[in-house]
């Protein structure tokens, strides 16, 4: 089922794939919680997923549970490595260019772009502290992926023939990627080699498996013979961080995100403190009016944020998170978009570096008022497989747009920030939405218009999941097939730059969302961008 009410008892799930949703299904269905569902879709995903997420990467999760009030956010990102080892020189650090159509972009693969991973650690952790299952049963969809293969999607597969230099970059990734001498198509099987063994033995051990464990051994002896940072230390000494999400008001409802490090989660936390000032619904949805209101909030953000990237990187990061959200500071910049608006005129914008935009986003929601929202990136993959394990590492050192300062600069130890925002929206206690995307900086306009649909326009889940959508990229706004022609030519006469897109596009982000009404049914809505699925039991 995809983008309805579904029928259910148990709970619902949506999520980049149907197997991946499948998996969550299964869980729920075997009396499992939302937290079962999450991670047992999670590890499916990187199989079902392989053109976007892979088990070497990491993540950021948040869970609220209505029955106790409890709210926590479990993050699992990416680490610098390094800790207690010396530099081999040279790295393997090479660079390949994507061309994305409009434009290229370069990446780094090779050991050298591999950053401390997050995913077994933070999926393990994540489980063992909420889930009512065994890690062996959560394991099980994965496990079978792993060993039938999977017949892959369009969406997957397309996003494979895009990056290709990637998945063709070496022998190992090219037999999973292209084993017949092409990159994968859509609806050919995919298979990973030796996954199937790796997952089963960390069912039977646990997340030591990757942190000291064969997996470990295997990873780390790999990188020391090939030019990576990676070492023991880093695994040994990696932490799964649990901080309380930020939490503010919007309308009436409550609106929690992630704290750093979500730069994602902060920033949006910005931009709604500027949105709930206005009344959004003076402006019919799609006008005029309402794409110039959207667009000069995220404007707003985009300045203050050149500000905000400065802090974080010299101030503690509660320090400079409560910089950015000081009521002095939204207020001035509340004060500029009522100016813009008032004007009629656009006002100053500044360029966004974007960030890895292979990411999966999937949302839980159970019953019992357990409601899950969980996000893993693998960068594009460092384009090798560890040899005898089925694991491909992440290229998080490899990504320009994260590294601002240049590459290898960030001391060992310290986490590398991300846009990745899984959110999660109460209503009287109870959760209301869960929401959040794949898609770099986009990952903030899609979760802004989602939460905006929703809550400001009432609209059903899969209009406010699948509505066309804006982006503003530097001065540019982005506006996709289907946004209303007639306002995109009023903005254009305002002196906003525009830029309309004749299909709708995954630049758009995958804001796959699960909700319960005011009436406590459950609605589930797949993103039809990123190859949306739902299921519920």
């Amino acid at each position: 089922m995809s983008n309805t009410e579904l029928p259910v008892s148990a709970g619902v799930i949506a999520a980049g794939d149907k197997e991946t949703a499948a998996a969550g299904a299964e869980m729920l269905r075997r009396g499992g919680n939302a937290v079962d569902a999450a991670v047992a879709a999670a590890f499916a995903s990187f199989i079902a997923e392989a053109g976007v997420v892979h088990l070497g990467g990491s993540g950021i999760a948040q869970l609220y549970d209505a029955r106790t009030g409890l709210s926590r956010v479990y993050d699992f990102f990416s680490v610098m490595p390094g800790l207690g080892g010396a530099r081999l020189d040279p790295l393997d650090f090479e660079a390949v260019v994507i061309d994305f159509g409009a434009a290229t972009q370069r990446f780094y693969l090779g050991r050298g772009s591999v950053a401390v991973p997050g995913n077994v650690a933070g999926l393990c952790r994540l489980a063992a502290d909420y889930g009512r299952l065994p890690l062996a049963d959560l394991l099980e969809p994965a496990i079978r992926l792993a060993r039938d293969g999977v017949a892959l999607a369009p969406f997957q597969a397309d996003t494979c023939a895009l990056l290709a230099p990637l998945y063709t970059h070496t022998d190992s990734i090219r037999r999973v990627f292209a084993p017949a001498g092409h990159v994968i198509r859509p609806g050919e099987r995919l298979h990973i080699p030796d996954l199937a063994e790796t997952l089963t033995a960390l069912a039977r051990a646990g997340a030591e498996y990757a942190r000291s464990g064969p997996l470990a051994r295997a990873l780390l002896t790999d990188q020391a013979a090939r030019g990576g940072l990676l070492t023991a230390a880093d695994l040994e000494q990696y932490e799964v961080l649990r901080p309380t999400p930020i939490r503010l008001p919007y309308r009436d409802h409550e609106v929690l995100l992630p704290p750093l490090c979500s730069a994602g989660g902060v920033l949006t936390a910005f931009t709604l403190r500027l949105l709930a000032a206005f009344d959004v619904t003076a402006h019919a949805h799609g006008s005029a009016g309402h794409l110039q209101l959207l667009v000069e909030v995220m404007a707003a953000t985009t300045r203050a944020r050149a500000q905000w990237d400065e802090w974080v990187e010299t101030l503690p990061g509660d320090e400079a998170t409560a910089r950015l959200l000081d009521e002095r500071l939204v207020a001035r910049y509340r004060d500029e978009v009522r100016a813009a608006l008032a004007d009629r005129f656009p006002s100053p914008t500044v360029a966004e570096p974007p960030g890895p935009s292979n990411t999966s986003h999937l949302s839980v929601m159970d019953a019992d008022g357990l409601a899950v929202g969980l996000t893993t990136t693998a960068g594009e993959s460092a384009g090798y497989v560890v040899g005898g394990t089925g694991y491909i590492p992440n290229n998080m050192l490899g990504e320009e747009d994260l590294h601002p300062q240049g590459f290898h600069v960030r001391p060992p130890g310290r986490r590398i920030p991300t846009m990745m925002t899984p959110t999660v929206v109460l209503h009287n206690g109870r959760p209301r939405l869960v929401v959040g995307s794949g898609g770099s900086a986009r990952i903030r306009s899609a979760i802004l218009q989602t939460l905006s649909n929703l809550l400001d326009y009432r609209l059903p889940l899969d209009e406010a999941v699948n509505l066309a959508r804006v982006h503003l990229d530097g001065d540019v706004l982005q506006c996709e097939a289907g946004t209303d022609a007639r306002a995109v030519d009023e903005l254009e006469g305002m002196g906003y730059r525009v830029n309309r897109w004749a299909t709708r596009s995954i630049y758009f982000g995958g804001a796959h969302s699960v909700a319960r009404g005011d009436d406590g049914a459950l609605w589930a809505a797949g993103d039809d961008r990123r190859g949306g699925a739902t299921a519920g039991v």
